[in-house]
């Protein structure tokens, strides 16, 4: 009684029946539901089409590109093309090589084996993976000392799609063990508002095309984001009685997100205005900027810095992170008016 009195503008917003995302199976699951990758998509159904009618498993395939763009789903669609069940493992879980024997004998004929950041398997854990991945065998020690004995296990047929964000860091010999390799590319503002209408169809949620598309021109190039934005817009219109998103509530949205025009977020804008603000535009060590920042450098260097430099506002040189000459003025008017209008809210 005592809070309904101290808050007496709060309302109960009564309960909307809305699809689970997080239960429900949100992921396409063909290459038709799939949008964007075409060039990838159109090959990797040939490749799978053609291993079904020969009766053969898939060759091994190697899936590369940045975070977010839909490698894990690729992997389940192509094994539901080929028919087959998958069984999905994180390279940092398979600490020793019984780990990774136990998943391999355990796979029935033509299954797909996915592994996510394939990168960061250990020695021991890619050595056995060879002859399992050109033979369909393990060899295993059994015993110890003047007793041990090397067995060969048979392994069935399989399929092994590996995924990675870090290319560079998969072994040579690891790397030509794979029949198909593929990289994912940034998505184009245009197809991610078709994610986004896709998903809202999917969710129950009533969206304009005008501000789907307002959601996909801020989502960095991913899905993975967007879905994320869809979810967030979902929750500020249901809370604000919205029963149709448009463009007026995507950009309260986005705004109540930090989001801005230009699809950057805070930590962006903080990292631009150190550099602009401190260092008169760079160039910066990424060590400094991450001190001043207060992030640690892997996720300056892999979230923040891929999208400033992609929409030309950060250039990486020998001496260190710079803004480009020509975006300085633009950016100090924007990002110092912004800080100045913050400050005058305090007050």
């Amino acid at each position: 009684m005592e809070l309904k009195q101290q808050l007496p503008e709060l309302e109960l917003v009564a309960a909307v029946p809305i699809v689970d995302d997080r239960q429900a199976g949100f992921a396409p699951q063909s290459f038709a539901q799939y949008l964007g990758q075409e060039a990838v998509k159109e090959k990797l159904q040939v490749y799978a089409t053609a291993a079904v009618q020969r009766g053969e498993a898939l060759d091994h395939v190697l899936l590369f590109g940045p975070p977010g763009l839909g490698k894990t789903t690729l992997a389940t669609i192509i094994a539901k093309e080929l028919g087959v069940a998958i069984k999905v493992t994180s390279a940092p879980v398979l600490e020793r090589a019984g780990d990774l024997v136990a998943l391999l004998t355990s796979l029935q004929p033509h299954d797909v084996f996915f592994i996510d950041e394939i990168h960061r398997l250990s020695k021991n854990v890619e050595e056995i993976l060879y002859t399992a991945m050109e033979n369909f065998c393990v060899d295993m020690i059994v015993g110890q000392g003047a007793g041990a004995k090397s067995i060969r296990l048979p392994l069935n047929p399989f399929t092994l799609v590996g995924a990675t964000t870090k290319t560079g860091m998969v072994s040579g010999p690891l790397q030509t063990r794979f029949g198909i390799v593929e990289r994912l590319d940034f998505y184009e503002s245009d197809e991610l508002a078709q994610i986004v209408l896709q998903n809202a169809e999917f969710l129950g949620i009533s969206i304009t095309p005008s501000a789907a598309a307002l959601i996909g021109a801020r989502a960095r190039g991913t899905p993975r984001i967007v879905k994320r934005l869809l979810r967030r817009v979902r929750d500020f219109a249901q809370v604000h009685h919205q029963e149709l998103i448009d463009d007026a509530v995507v950009e309260r949205a986005l705004t109540f997100l930090g989001i801005d025009a230009q699809g950057l977020n805070k930590l962006d804008r903080i990292v631009l205005l150190h550099i602009l603000r401190d260092f008169s535009g760079g160039p910066v060590g990424l060590d400094t900027l991450a001190a001043m920042t207060g992030e640690d450098k892997e996720t300056l260097e892999d979230f923040c810095e891929p999208f400033l430099m992609r929409q030309g506002l950060l250039q990486k040189t020998p001496r260190g992170r710079q803004i480009p000459v020509h975006r300085r003025l633009a950016l100090r008017r924007m990002l110092l008016g912004e800080v100045a209008q913050e400050q005058e809210a305090l007050f």
